[in-house]
């Protein structure tokens, strides 16, 4: 090889080895399965997003038990069946003191056993829940003492006196200042527990509170929101409750994933269920991800005399049952709007106790991709259809009825 040879095979060599991350990266790109919404669109996740895998029913879980940190064979069950988790705004602040040392715990105990795990931070962006260090000042036996605190909350028109439920008070967002406090406490709270982001509550910021406002009201959160997003820096994941829905336009553009948390039985209805369906397809063609959480507690059921009534809320073992009996139909509802990362979470409540614990052998299922958008088997009818490539599912919600056929 002569000179000239030599130094053209150094060069491509050198060009080479400087394109190669570049080239594995392509690779790796390659590698990764493509998503397809359902109207036959891609979607295209961002890099700190969860992995999303069709394999079986792709789960989020949402916890927390004041009382106590999980114990191992706690945290093992859970990581076998999620990726994506958020622990939930009281968790272990007995055990511990302080809920975010709950959350900080959770976070290092998952991704010990599962570096992949995203673990969300939870806070709330209208009540000032006293569990983090943070809220002291807000109980009240201590808001006289912090004044400057204290302007931070709504103050009930009719009374004077600050705007509560059941002793909780009201964070007042169009405070400029509580806004300030807020994202850098979120912020703070995100960082110390070693999250990878944050569940904020409630997008409504007591807009019914201040009806001549309610504009005001819906963009002073976007704004919040869009503060906390930047705040707590590009690679951190913010799911906002509900934020789907029209008063929380606002917040839609800046959040990553939303809930839809189905906290009544109206939002179980055939008519909320379907626009369930569409909501979801429009969260996956903006490439946002989205959280279908049931709560049999809430359920309408058909008495013996055919009448429908709502079922008492509790925490006792009869939900237990009833969750196993109707997992069936809320997968099946789940299914048939389901998008590339559309998760699914079940139980009745919010506590550790209230489903996070218990198996369903559905879920665990082989599912495989949707063949393609859910069918409405008539116009005007409430059954509707959809393939899966190990799955056929039906349901009828005017009935509250479904079937999964497994293959």
């Amino acid at each position: 090889m002569n000179t000239r040879d030599s130094i053209g095979a150094l060069v491509f060599t050198a060009v080479l080895i400087g394109c190669w991350p570049a080239i594995l990266s392509a690779q790796k790109d390659d590698a990764r399965p493509t998503l397809t919404v359902s109207d036959g669109s891609s979607f295209i996740p961002k890099d700190y997003y969860p992995e999303f895998r069709w394999d079986t029913t792709p789960m989020y879980y949402m916890f927390g038990d004041t009382r106590r940190t999980l114990t191992p064979e706690e945290v093992k069950f859970i990581a076998e069946r999620t990726d994506f988790i958020c622990i939930e705004k009281s968790h272990a602040s007995r055990e511990l003191g302080f809920a975010e040392r709950g959350a900080k715990h959770e976070a290092g105990a998952f991704k010990k056993i599962k570096p992949e795990m995203k673990v969300l931070f939870y806070f709330n962006s209208a009540y000032a829940w006293p569990f983090t260090s943070y809220n002291q000042m807000f109980k009240p036996d201590t808001i006289d003492d912090h004044p400057a605190y204290k302007k931070f909350l709504i103050v009930d028109p009719k009374t004077g006196e600050l705007a509560h439920r059941r002793n909780v008070f009201y964070f007042d967002v169009l405070n400029p200042e509580l806004r300030d406090w807020w994202v850098n406490t979120v912020a703070q709270g995100v960082r110390e527990s070693g999250c990878d982001g944050v569940f904020i509550d409630q997008m409504h910021g007591f807009a019914w509170l201040r009806k001549d406002r309610s504009q005001e009201v819906q963009k002073a959160m976007g704004d919040m929101m869009g503060a906390l997003k930047k705040k707590m820096g590009p690679d951190k994941i913010l799911l906002a409750n509900n934020a789907h829905q029209r008063i929380a336009k606002d917040v839609f553009p800046v959040m990553d994933a939303s809930m839809f948390e189905h906290y009544n039985a109206q939002l179980l209805s055939k008519e909320a269920l379907l626009r369930d369906w569409n909501d979801m397809l429009q969260i996956a063609k903006a490439g946002k991800m989205s959280i279908f959480r049931i709560g049999v507690e809430v359920e309408r059921v058909r008495s013996p005399q055919g009448e429908q009534t709502t079922r008492k809320r509790s925490r006792t073992d009869p939900l237990a049952a009833l969750a196993k009996e109707r997992i069936e139909y809320h997968l099946a509802c789940y299914l048939i709007g389901a998008q590339p990362y559309s998760y699914f979470q079940y139980g009745w409540g919010w506590t550790l106790a209230s489903g996070s614990l218990h198996d369903y052998p559905e879920l665990r299922r082989p599912l495989g991709a949707p063949k393609g958008a859910f069918q409405r088997t008539t116009a005007e009818g409430w059954e509707f259809t959809r393939e899966f490539e190990h799955a056929s599912v039906w349901v009828d919600t005017e009935k509250g009825e479904g079937k999964i056929s497994w293959r």
